[in-house]
């Protein structure tokens, strides 16, 4: 088991495009995404302990047997056959439910921070499965890079971005990604005729940067359209809602005139709001972990 105090950085992530092409049989919906993680994360800590427990920096999450880090840990012990008495330490950053991946995230770090204290016995593919089982977006933080999702989320394939700079809102109303999966109306989406994209210009954002989600939460959320809207005017190329909300995007090309913009829209937004870069291919956690600021 983990001998030894370990350390793993959970990365955020956003969608930048989302397709939704159908409904499956088991409920599940068949799509295509573009995500780019972020230097946005969590900390996640483990050390030896003589059982298993689960500390965390906010009373928003959970923390017993519903909590995505307590089941990827039941994940783990059952293909394996191992005990787990681990001590875990979750320092959150990510806003939770706010459709930026930190729960995914915690339990990607999880699963890897158990195989590597034990010297690995699950290899990549194993792993996958492992995550797959845990959620859709689980799989893609084993090795946070800009990739397409297709299917249910968990077919990847790498695509290179640019290491964007992004002005994140979150404005704390609750959203549930059932209910939005539930009240989203395929046949209107369909009607739009609207092409399903193959190749994505990281040079030009803003001809492709969309998510069908929107249709459902900006039509019960009027204030998350005004406030795509404040980002546009702030300067951004494109801009978004990650995921099923409530958090909103704001995609630039360099750090300052993120910042710039960020300063602007505090003074009209008092929610959640943070500065933070996509990560491109090949990042390792030190290139990286203090590009991220919470204004």
């Amino acid at each position: 088991m983990v001998t030894a105090r370990k350390r793993r950085l959970c990365p955020a992530k956003v969608n930048l495009y989302l397709k939704v092409l159908r409904r499956r049989e088991d409920g599940y919906h068949e799509l295509v995404s573009v995500m780019q993680p972020l230097t946005l994360a969590d900390i996640l800590l483990a050390e030896p302990a003589s059982h298993l427990t689960l500390e965390c920096t906010t009373s928003e999450i959970p923390l017993g047997q519903s909590n995505l880090i307590w089941r990827a840990v039941e994940k783990f012990a059952a293909a394996t056959g191992l005990s787990v008495s681990v001590k875990f330490h979750l320092k959150k950053r990510i806003p939770v439910a706010a459709g930026l991946g930190g729960g995914s995230s915690n339990a990607a770090a999880t699963l890897q921070l158990l195989n590597q204290g034990t010297g690995n016995p699950l290899d990549a593919a194993r792993l996958k499965t492992l995550a797959a089982e845990l959620g859709a977006d689980v799989p893609f933080f084993l090795s946070p890079a800009p990739a397409v999702a297709r299917g249910i989320g968990t077919d990847l394939s790498p695509l290179d971005l640019p290491p964007y700079w992004y002005v994140l809102l979150n404005p704390g109303i609750p959203v549930s990604t059932k209910w939005v999966y539930d009240n989203l109306d395929l046949e209107a989406l369909a009607s739009q005729n609207v092409p399903l994209l193959e190749s994505w210009d990281g040079a030009r954002p803003g001809d492709w940067v969309a998510n069908d989600l929107e249709s459902v939460t900006y039509s019960r959320f009027p204030v998350l359209g005004e406030l795509r809207r404040l980002l546009l005017e702030a300067g951004a190329l494109a801009a978004g809602m990650s995921g099923s909300g409530p958090t909103l995007f704001g995609l630039f090309f360099r750090q300052d005139t993120a910042l710039k913009a960020a300063r602007k829209i505090r003074r009209h937004f008092p929610g959640w709001l943070a500065i933070a870069r996509g990560l491109t291919q090949g990042e390792g956690e030190g290139d990286w972990e203090n590009e991220a600021w919470i204004i």
